[in-house]
């Protein structure tokens, strides 16, 4: 029996896009071999790839100046690439709203001089900043569009004049509309909204790739590299990229990123409804800034939680732990998880609420 999983990633994928995979692992489109098995660089897989980047640039509606790059190492590895490609003077603004954003300021402050332009952390980062001190001569902005353990995200994207806006959308990439041209560069892990572990998505614009200092990096470590072989310079995780087309493909079945939103604010709704109307469990983000992906809650009592958790899991409900560093519970409700998912859940917190 399938679980209906709110694991915050590696997360559920559609059960369409498993079944596809399943039918073609051993054998790809009457080739005699998995999508696996396959050289890169045949005609075959090539078809896979530029597929799946057609596909990206429909639903996002990526404009003809910017590339789209298939790298490994995750939005980790991007935390270090970011600086080390767009270094020109040698600083760069951090916008901090969670532990991810975190994690990409420290990682940057080793390459070049990081500079805090905004951060909620004094309200546990329940929030998002309105108001910004960003440096005129910055190499860029960076900010994480979604966070994932405190469940914010930003209603749009911020006014950062003629300094390139850097965007983290590893969960909450394709589930909204969004405006590319507004961003230099964004960037998401896969395995949130876009496809299983092992692939990155870079959208860069083509401007940023022309940097002195970048050309200086070890030639793995250039965007350009990556940009001027269309994703190939070495072994890309063919596997990943080709799960990523299903999915995509998936999704414009949907009606595409508009048609998804659509759900995800219903299946929002449905949850924070509830969760501002309970008498035992409340939300902890604020209000204005809620995510649609990532919803973190708590009944106020570390071992009804855990009981919760234990309960759930029993019926289905599986992964709705909070964050190590916070407690409490979170439910992650990506594109991939049906809205019957969550009103089961609901019915489940019900009746919990009653028995507590």
């Amino acid at each position: 029996m399938r679980v209906y999983n709110f694991s915050p990633g590696p997360a559920a994928l559609p059960v369409e896009v498993l079944e596809q995979a399943g039918k073609e692992m051993v054998e790809y489109n009457n080739c005699g071999m998995s999508v696996m098995e396959m050289s890169h660089r045949s005609k075959m897989y090539m078809e896979i790839h530029e597929t799946a980047e057609a596909l990206l640039r429909e639903l996002m509606g990526i404009p003809a100046n910017y590339k789209v790059l298939f790298l490994q190492g995750g939005a980790s590895q991007q935390f270090a690439m970011i600086p080390m490609n767009l270094n020109k003077n040698g600083k760069a603004d951090y916008v901090l709203t969670g532990e991810w954003a975190n994690k990409a300021n420290k990682e940057a402050s080793k390459i070049l001089k990081t500079h805090v332009a905004a951060t909620s952390e004094d309200r546990k980062f329940g929030y998002i900043p309105e108001t910004f001190n960003f440096t005129p001569d910055a190499d860029y902005v960076h900010i994480t569009s979604n966070n994932t353990i405190c469940g914010t995200r930003f209603l749009g994207a911020p006014d950062t004049g003629n300094v390139p806006l850097v965007a983290d959308m590893s969960s909450g990439i394709l589930s909204e509309v969004m405006d590319v041209s507004k961003y230099g560069l964004i960037y998401a892990g896969a395995q949130k909204n876009i496809g299983p572990a092992g692939v990155a998505i870079v959208i860069i614009r083509e401007d940023l790739l022309e940097n002195e200092n970048a050309a200086k990096l070890p030639t793995v470590f250039q965007y350009k590299t990556h940009a001027d072989s269309q994703s190939l310079f070495n072994t890309p995780p063919t596997y990943s990229i080709y799960t990523a087309k299903l999915c995509l493909e998936w999704l414009k079945g949907k009606g595409g990123v508009e048609g998804i939103q659509k759900v995800n604010e219903a299946k929002a709704k449905l949850f924070y409804d509830f969760l501002d109307n309970s008498a035992l469990f409340k939300g902890l983000a604020e209000k204005k800034y809620r995510s649609l992906m990532n919803i973190p809650f708590t009944s106020g009592d570390d071992a009804k939680d855990k009981d919760f958790v234990k309960q759930a899991a029993e019926v289905g409900l599986v992964n709705l732990s909070g964050h190590r560093l916070v407690g409490g519970l979170r439910a992650s409700m990506y594109n991939a998880m049906p809205t019957a998912g969550v009103e089961k859940l609901v019915d489940f917190m019900k009746d919990f609420e009653k028995k507590a």
